[in-house]
C-alpha cells in the first residue's frame, strides 16, 4: 500500500496539517484540514501531483475532531464513508445540545480556576474554531483494536489525551504508525480541556490521558510515526520519555510554585506563561490544568474549594 503525504495550510498557529493518501482496497485519506478554499485548493492540487481527484477518495479517516483534521469533511461526496472514534459524532455534526453542553462546561470552569472577568466574557474559543470545521457524521465508528476495511492491515488505536476523540492507525508488519497529533516532533502536543461526553458527569483529565497514550506507544513496536504536523518521527521511546520527563519537571515547577503560596489555576498559568497566557488562554490554561491534575492525582495538592475561587495548595 502506497501512501503520499499531502501538506495542507490551516489558519491556525501550527500553519499547516499533514494528510495521507492511502492506495489501499479504496483510496482512503487521513484527516483533511480546515474548511477553507485556501485548503480545499491545496488539497486539489496536490492529489492532481499525484493522479487523483477528490471524486476518487472513498473513505475518509479522522484522528480527531479538531478542525483542520476534518474541516473538509463538508466538500466531499455524501457518498463517502466517514470513519472516527464515535465521540467525534457531537463535534462533527455541531450538535446543538453538546454545543450547550460545552458552554455550560465553560461557565462551570470560571469559578473553578478563577478565570477573571476579561476572559470569562470572551467566552470559550470552541465557536471561534467551529467556522472551520464540519457538518458531517460519522458513517462508521471505530473503537481500540478495530480494523477498517479500506486500510488493510491496520489496526486502530485509541491514543486519548490531545482530543477525547484521538485515535492512530498501526501496522504491525513494518511498525508503522499514522499517528494524527498524538506524538509530534518538534513541539508538544496539547491536551485540551473538554466537556463530558453523553453519559458523563465529570471531564476527563486530558493530561493524564496524554501520558498514557505517550506510555503506550513506547510500550509497542513502533518504526515509523507519520504524524499530523511536522516531520515524521522514528525515534518514538527517546522522544516518549523526553516529552514525559519535560512534563514532570514543569509540574514540579508548578509544585514549587504552589510552596511558595497557594494559588488558582489561573495565577499558576500566568506565572507558567506570562507572555503568553493572555494571547492563547485556552491553550495555556488547559496545559495548566492538565499540570494540576497530575499532581492531584499524585496526591502532592489539595484543592480548597469553600471560596469563591478553587485554591490550589501544595501539601
Amino acid at each position: 500500500m502506497k501512501i503520499h503525504r499531502m501538506e495542507i495550510p490551516v489558519p491556525f498557529a501550527v500553519e499547516a496539517v499533514n494528510v495521507f493518501l492511502a492506495e489501499g482496497e479504496k483510496l482512503t485519506l487521513i484527516d483533511t484540514g480546515t474548511k477553507t478554499e485556501e485548503s480545499w485548493t491545496a488539497l486539489n492540487n496536490q492529489l492532481q501531483e499525484i493522479g487523483y481527484h477528490p471524486s476518487d477518495i472513498e473513505t475518509v479517516v479522522i484522528t480527531h475532531h479538531h478542525a483542520d483534521h476534518c474541516g473538509l469533511l463538508d466538500y466531499f461526496s455524501e457518498n463517502i464513508e466517514v470513519v472516527g472514534h464515535p465521540w467525534n459524532e457531537a463535534w462533527i455534526t455541531q450538535d446543538p445540545k453538546f454545543i450547550e453542553r460545552y458552554n455550560e462546561f465553560f461557565l462551570s470552569l470560571v469559578p473553578q480556576v478563577g478565570l477573571p472577568d476579561e476572559f470569562a466574557k470572551q467566552g470559550p474559543t470552541l465557536t471561534k474554531t467551529l467556522i472551520y470545521s464540519c457538518k458531517r457524521s460519522l458513517t462508521h465508528s471505530v473503537r481500540e483494536g478495530d480494523t477498517i476495511k479500506a486500510l488493510p492491515g491496520f489496526t486502530v488505536l485509541e491514543t486519548p489525551g490531545h482530543a477525547t476523540t484521538h485515535i492512530a492507525l498501526y501496522r504491525e508488519s513494518d511498525g508503522l504508525l499514522i499517528g494524527g497529533d498524538v506524538l509530534l516532533g518538534h513541539i508538544s502536543s496539547n491536551p485540551l480541556l473538554e466537556p463530558p461526553y453523553f453519559g458523563e458527569t465529570e471531564r476527563v483529565k486530558p493530561l493524564l490521558q496524554y501520558n498514557e497514550s505517550l506510555r503506550k506507544l513506547a510500550r509497542m513496536d513502533i518504526s515509523r510515526v507519520l504524524t499530523g504536523h511536522g516531520e515524521d518521527v522514528i525515534n518514538v521511546k527517546a522522544l516518549v520519555e523526553e516529552r514525559l520527563k519535560k512534563q514532570e519537571n514543569r509540574a514540579y515547577k508548578v509544585l514549587g510554585m504552589l510552596k511558595e503560596k497557594p494559588m488558582t489555576a489561573f495565577e499558576v498559568c500566568v506565572k507558567l506563561f506570562p507572555t503568553l497566557y493572555d494571547k492563547q488562554i485556552a491553550l495555556t490554561l488547559s496545559e495548566t490544568v492538565g499540570q494540576l491534575d497530575y499532581l492531584e492525582y499524585n496526591q502532592q495538592v489539595f484543592i480548597d474549594k469553600s471560596a469563591n475561587y478553587w485554591v490550589y495548595h501544595a501539601k
